[in-house]
């Protein structure tokens, strides 16, 4: 016996089956008692598992008693049936396909591979692609990366770095990671709307600098920044609007792990 737990498994059991459309048989019952009048209703024992048809609402009662004389008794009814809810479009987001090599040209035979491997499998998605490239693969001396949303860009990306089109980088060793913070002449209309519209890390950050911005200044700096007016080269909006930004963008790389040994700036 579940002793404490008896009541509330049978509100499980309940649910389950009306979920199910199934009455499960009744356990342990090989003779119905002697007791009751079985002639006398359409009560019975359920012998084995039967369909539950959903001619009308479903409900069943549920009694639970206590040693010390404690009687529970519940009705439970069928909950109404959910409306659906349509799912809203995905949104291709951009992300990072790391290649490398040895040498330039082993990066570049690397990438002709990957792009090989992309083009000949359809349902392979850029994320996908992504993921493998930056955790399966090492992380070796000659490196590129293509930045796409689709596998249109990826495939023009890849390509670039096979013929030489797109150049890639000498990576140091043992070096540290640095971010900067740029100064008042980077500032550009809307910087920051799509990275804000795409990931939620991002548009907490944003709002969060500017919302403390503008209880200090009294002027409308997120306004400013993302709406990519001619006031974002003011130099009050251009810094404070650069400082958000980047804040944001800094908590958007350490979201993904990408943690900085210095800041300059």
């Amino acid at each position: 016996h579940t002793q404490a737990a008896a009541g509330v498994a049978g509100v499980i059991k309940v649910v389950e089956a009306m979920r199910r459309g199934v009455l499960p048989r009744t356990l342990h019952v090989d003779t119905p008692s002697p007791h009751v009048d079985w002639t006398a209703g359409p009560v019975r024992l359920l012998t084995e598992a039967t369909d539950w048809p959903e001619t009308e609402i479903r409900r069943a009662a549920v009694s639970a008693f206590g040693v010390s004389g404690t009687n529970a008794h519940v009705i439970i009814e069928q909950a109404p049936a959910a409306e659906p809810v349509a799912e809203p479009p995905a949104v291709a987001v951009p992300v990072p396909v790391v290649v490398s090599g040895r040498s330039e040209e082993a990066l570049r035979e690397q990438a002709a591979r990957l792009s090989e491997r992309v083009a000949a499998d359809a349902e392979l998605s850029v994320t996908q692609v992504a993921f493998a490239a930056a955790t399966t693969r090492a992380a070796l001396e000659y490196r590129g990366a293509v930045v796409a949303a689709d596998r249109a860009e990826l495939l023009a990306g890849l390509e670039g770095l096979a013929s030489g089109a797109i150049s890639g980088m000498v990576a140091g060793r043992g070096g540290g990671t640095g971010f900067l913070f740029s100064g008042q002449g980077s500032q550009r209309p809307a910087m920051g709307r799509e990275l804000a519209e795409h990931y939620p890390v991002f548009a907490d950050a944003f709002d969060d600098v500017c919302g403390r911005l503008e209880a200090v200044l009294g002027r409308p700096v997120r306004d400013v920044v993302l709406g990519g007016g001619e006031r974002l080269d003011q130099t009050l909006f251009a810094q404070c609007g650069l400082f958000a930004f980047e804040v944001a963008l800094f908590r958007l790389l350490e979201s993904f792990g990408v943690v900085p040994d210095f800041v300059v700036g």
